[in-house]
């Protein structure tokens, strides 16, 4: 079976499924060059965050990330003093002072991640500020259900690095109140000649570090769930933020 699509920015593929469902071979056919993606299973993508836990800060500027994109993707939620606001793959915590400036100290954050690596150093962060309002949970974002309904949540620069995004969307948006905004923040190809450019780049890297498979496409996920959707590009088109509300 063949299907064809196309990527950031008119980037024509064509990927076949293979014996493994979370293999594809994709290749660009106006060439001769082929790319592979593998998925990797929890527990090696578990010890790969591990690993890097400590160098997280770095890859904000490895990646050019847009300055202040954490907290746009935050005001992006539109949340209110008192709201329950979760974080799918909140790694090391880098959003959460956003996220507890925007609902106060009479709301609260919920953040889960399966790298105890990367919650360690959330709680550091937690810890540090005498945060008591931040519930950090270690465990799979598919299982994971919170202890009340939620106002607000994100997947902050985590969709693309989970083989299961798709369950764990399904699962995240179940628990959203009516009006509740979901948002989703990363990086993807920017459009052109430029994302065509750079993917055998983007694929070495991600493999060696994130884990981000960059053919997955959050906002055709995100838009099937609603009619209030809307995004937005940063930075010629290389990051994003994309915003639904439940209705």
């Amino acid at each position: 079976m063949f299907i064809k699509v196309t990527l950031g920015g008119g980037v024509p593929v064509t990927i076949v499924p293979s014996e493994a469902r979370s293999r594809a071979r994709i290749w660009d056919p106006g060439s001769s060059e082929t790319y592979e993606w593998v998925d990797l299973d929890r527990r090696s993508i578990t010890q790969r965050y591990d690993r890097i836990a400590g160098i997280i800060p770095l890859f904000d500027w490895l990646f050019f990330q847009p300055p202040g994109f954490r907290r746009k993707a935050v005001e992006r939620l539109n949340l209110k003093p008192g709201d329950r606001v979760l974080e799918i793959g909140c790694g090391t915590g880098r959003n959460v002072p956003f996220l507890r400036e925007a609902v106060g100290p009479t709301g609260r954050v919920y953040g889960v991640d399966i790298s105890a690596g990367m919650l360690a150093k959330a709680q550091e962060l937690c810890d540090r500020q005498h945060w008591t309002n931040v519930d950090l949970v270690e465990g799979d974002a598919a299982e994971y259900v919170a202890p009340e309904p939620l106002d607000g949540a994100m997947f902050g620069l985590s969709y693309n690095t989970m083989p299961h995004h798709l369950a764990v969307l399904r699962h995240v948006w179940n628990q959203l109140r009516p009006g509740g905004y979901l948002v989703v923040m990363d990086a993807k190809l920017p459009p052109g000649p430029g994302g065509k450019l750079i993917l055998p780049f983007g694929l070495w890297l991600m493999k060696r570090t994130m884990l981000g498979n960059p053919y997955i496409r959050p906002w055709e996920d995100v838009a099937k769930l609603t009619h209030d959707f809307v995004m937005e590009e940063f930075t010629f088109g290389s990051w994003y933020i994309c915003r639904a509300i439940k209705p």
